[in-house]
């Protein structure tokens, strides 16, 4: 009979982001974890497969805390909107693992789940093969873009200064010549990240409805 494993995969993703939450990506190795964990680096080859396998089981223990509603939406708008916002909510809590999401594509289960749950609400928009993949993309990408330039202001040593700096700079420009730059760095200090958000989804959403086929709910 098989000895029972020492430890379960949850909690080697659950401690693999705690690294990575509190030093970074660059501070998670096998050796790390399995300091973390009071375990010899040699130990985690039984289950994982180096360091590929550490991003995989980071990305997976972000996005499986995603919450959903049970039953999906009875419309395909409304849907798609919760999604996006509760992976949104999700993945900017750990701004460290934003930049590895952007860079990896995984097959891990909540990440399927995910995927397959929205596209089935985009699918419900009349849109099936190339138009789905292209509606998936611009929904996925905007959601993890929006994290990622999120994510770049505390967790990276900007060129040219810190987002507050940058947008300050904005501020004072001659508003003469840059009226509408002066304008947009004035709603950014002034604004709510989630309320941009959910602005910019909207615009997106209403998109895709314009060119949804008109028998979809």
């Amino acid at each position: 009979m098989p000895a029972s494993k020492k430890f379960s995969r949850d909690q080697l993703a659950s401690t693999a982001l705690e690294l990575a939450d509190e030093k970074g990506l660059d501070a998670l190795s096998m050796r790390s974890l399995a300091a973390r964990l009071g375990t010899g680096p040699m130990t985690l080859y039984n289950y994982v497969d180096g360091r590929d396998g550490l991003e995989s089981l980071v990305i997976e223990a972000v996005v499986r805390h995603a919450a959903y509603p049970p039953e999906p939406a009875a419309d395909w708008r409304e849907e798609v909107r919760t999604l996006a916002e509760s992976y949104w909510t999700t993945i900017r809590r750990h701004p460290q693992v934003v930049p590895l999401m952007v860079a990896r594509r995984t097959t891990d289960e909540p990440t399927l789940d995910f995927g397959e749950r929205m596209l089935e609400a985009l699918a419900r928009s009349g849109r099936s093969g190339r138009d789905l993949l292209v509606a998936f993309r611009l929904v996925t990408g905007f959601i993890v873009g929006f994290a990622q330039g999120e994510a770049a202001g505390e967790t990276f040593s900007l060129v040219g200064g810190s987002a507050d700096e940058v947008i300050e700079r904005g501020r004072t420009l001659p508003a003469e010549r840059y009226p509408r730059v002066v304008e947009i760095a004035t709603a950014s200090a002034q604004g709510d990240r989630a309320e941009e958000f959910r602005a910019g989804l909207d615009l997106l959403v209403a998109g895709l409805s314009a060119q949804a086929r008109p028998a979809s709910a």
